[in-house]
């Protein structure tokens, strides 16, 4: 099957942040797109993200001890920590953005499968919503999540911009090989380049953090 994008850069993120610094990054890396982008990235200590329209009144009664942030797409509740947790960025002059929000969903997670399959994992999509126990995004596969003996190990959201597309990912419960991001990024594309993050960009993102996502209006916003 083909690849999805000519060519992707590749931000190996390794050094671990605070949940809110995490998606005010992604953010700053959205607004300055020129190409596509996958970020790999961990967390500083153990984090809870929510998606937009998340209550957070449930979520800190459970996960009180979690760092929280509420994410700028939308989606479930997703704890954080040993996951492996991936942002694939898009700019909106790309054809990729022809696609529909579904299509979308399931070219990405079909090239996780594939990967996670040649590693002899042994996966598939679900082809449908499963029932909804919960407001856990792990609990609850939807159509097109990736399963692993019956139980969801990978999920994504998004949200489309006038700056173009942000995925936002995390693969769980399941043991890793080092490097995988870049298998990973290998399957959206035979062209890898890495790239670094400019101290203009990461100064950006920093005030970012501190002026939305880690802010209680933010954070509690319904």
């Amino acid at each position: 099957m083909s690849h999805l994008f000519q060519s992707i850069q590749l931000f190996n993120d390794t050094e671990p942040h605070s949940a809110p610094f995490n998606m005010a990054m992604d953010e700053i890396l959205l607004r300055r797109l020129e190409k596509p982008v996958v970020r790999i990235y961990g967390w500083l200590r153990p984090a809870v993200s929510f998606g937009y329209f998340e209550k957070y009144g449930p979520i800190k009664a459970l996960h009180s001890e979690r760092e929280p942030v509420r994410r700028w797409t939308g989606g479930g509740v997703v704890l954080h920590g040993s996951d492996l947790t991936y942002s694939l960025l898009v700019p909106s002059g790309s054809p990729f953005l022809r696609l529909r929000t579904a299509e979308s969903y399931y070219a990405v997670h079909e090239r996780i499968t594939r990967a996670l399959n040649r590693l002899g994992v042994g996966v598939s999509m679900a082809d449908a919503d499963h029932l909804k126990i919960s407001q856990a995004c792990f609990e609850n596969a939807t159509r097109h999540d990736i399963l692993h003996l019956g139980r969801k190990i990978a999920g994504a959201a998004q949200r489309r911009t006038k700056f173009g597309l942000l995925h936002q990912g995390s693969i769980q419960n399941i043991g890793l090989p080092a490097g995988f991001g870049e298998s990973l990024a290998g399957e959206f594309s035979g062209e890898v380049v890495e790239i670094q993050i400019s101290p203009c960009d990461v100064e950006e993102a920093w005030q970012l953090s501190e002026s939305r996502y880690a802010r209680a209006d933010w954070t509690e916003k319904f």
